[in-house]
């Protein structure tokens, strides 16, 4: 039953979508097991973008089958406008699956965002507003509305009366009265959303279930990571769901004993969205060149990221929380024209030097990085793909990874296109 999981393992952002591509060629079958819309896979192929938001990286080889589960929240306008530029450039998507067990995203929730980010003022959240939260709230409430609801009118219906009754007071403040308005959310989602997902419908479960069973190839894409699990994350700045490895196990109905290879993916350097702690942040040329040379503006919103050196001291704690058997690498590139390198190794939190993540938010809020430095390798390594054709400097870098996070690195990313990367293991 052999299966991969793909897991950021810093702030999101970490090149996930590259190395999913880059496995499923391996794989029969692509499950995307939480999140929503408000995290961006980017896929560059022979020297095409392709930006993706709800369906799993595997769309773009024709073998594969994507799945998306049960613990993704589906806003079905977002999806449907996905599969129609997928299908511009030439890409089927008859083999997508959709659980009808995933819940749905509705313009109320987003509304709800809006309004829920405008109330805290500047201690806002940095949420996208996509109504990711307030979607999994009425999860949790047991209000949620499913995409199998829509398959039978009068409970879509009724469950929609519910969950609008349920926020009438709260979206007072609402600036969209047509996203609260019965009659036009019944129509839009039974007349126009409807009969374009119907086609992709399915117990996933059951498929997920059945290739494993078949000793077919499976892969599990988590969105955002682990430092943004709700559970495991820099909370409050975190996102609604569990990206961690076990999120996979409900997100798409697996057990753990289904769970072999964990590949983290972490950047070669640290970025961020939004608001939180972020002790090795740069306010610097240094982070500049991060964001310029990086492209370190968010896929779906556009914001600049925060950059910083690589913290080893959180991809430690990344390493245990997801059982990693693994690290690919991202973006080594962007550090071939910097004269000095710095690793966080560790906190100097109150004067004592710390070596694992703290548990307690206001010690990590107070933790100051104690940094080793090494060599730049000034080199553009963008077209090495053999690992001895490495720069001495750029390999002591990758080795020093290795030691700090106390995990061997499988794989190094060298640009943003598909075959730019190096098999660091072989």
């Amino acid at each position: 039953m052999p299966s991969t999981i793909v897991v950021g393992t810093q702030w999101g952002d970490e090149g996930k979508g590259k190395f999913t591509d880059l496995f499923a060629k391996e794989m029969q079958m692509v499950v995307r097991y939480q999140g929503g819309h408000n995290a961006g896979h980017t896929l560059v192929v022979n020297g095409e973008t392709t930006a993706l938001q709800l369906i799993p990286s595997g769309i773009l080889y024709d073998h594969i089958v994507p799945v998306i589960g049960n613990g993704v929240v589906v806003d079905l306008g977002v999806l449907i406008k996905e599969i129609d530029m997928l299908e511009a450039k030439g890409v089927s998507c008859d083999r997508i699956k959709l659980s009808g067990n995933a819940h749905l995203i509705f313009p109320y929730h987003q509304e709800l965002d809006a309004v829920f980010e405008g109330d805290l003022g500047d201690k806002k959240l940095g949420t996208t507003k996509r109504g990711i939260g307030p979607a999994y709230a009425d999860k949790a409430n047991r209000v949620g509305i499913r995409v199998q609801d829509l398959l039978d009118p009068k409970i879509f219906h009724e469950k929609l009366l519910i969950s609008l009754n349920q926020k009438e007071s709260l979206l007072e403040k609402a600036s969209d009265e047509q996203a609260l308005e019965t009659e036009s959310l019944l129509n839009t989602f039974l007349e126009e959303y409807l009969p374009r997902v119907r086609p992709y419908i399915a117990d996933t479960i059951d498929l997920v279930h059945t290739a494993l069973e078949a000793g077919e190839h499976v892969l599990f894409e988590g969105a955002q990571a682990t430092f943004l699990d709700i559970d495991h994350g820099t909370y409050p700045f975190v996102t609604s769901s569990n990206p961690t490895a076990g999120g996979a196990c409900a997100g798409a109905g697996v057990g753990p004993r289904h769970l072999e290879r964990i590949v983290g993916i972490a950047k070669a350097y640290t970025t961020r969205v939004g608001a939180g702690p972020f002790p090795a942040e740069l306010f610097d040329d240094i982070g500049d060149h991060f964001v310029n040379v990086g492209h370190e503006y968010g896929t779906n919103t556009g914001r600049r990221r925060r950059t910083g050196w690589f913290d080893s001291v959180m991809l430690r704690h990344a390493v245990r929380l997801n059982s990693l058997t693994e690290i690919a690498l991202t973006k080594l590139d962007v550090m071939d024209e910097l004269d000095t390198v710095k690793i966080c190794a560790a906190y100097d939190i109150d004067g004592e030097r710390v070596e694992k993540m703290p548990n307690d938010q206001l010690a990590f809020q107070k933790a100051k990085p104690i940094y080793e430095e090494l060599p730049g390798w000034k080199t553009d390594i963008s077209g090495i793909t053999n690992p001895q054709d490495l720069p001495e400097a750029a390999k002591n870098y990758v080795q020093a990874l290795e030691r700090l996070c106390g995990i061997p690195i499988s794989l190094i990313g060298v640009g943003p296109g598909r075959k730019q990367y190096i098999n660091w293991q072989s």
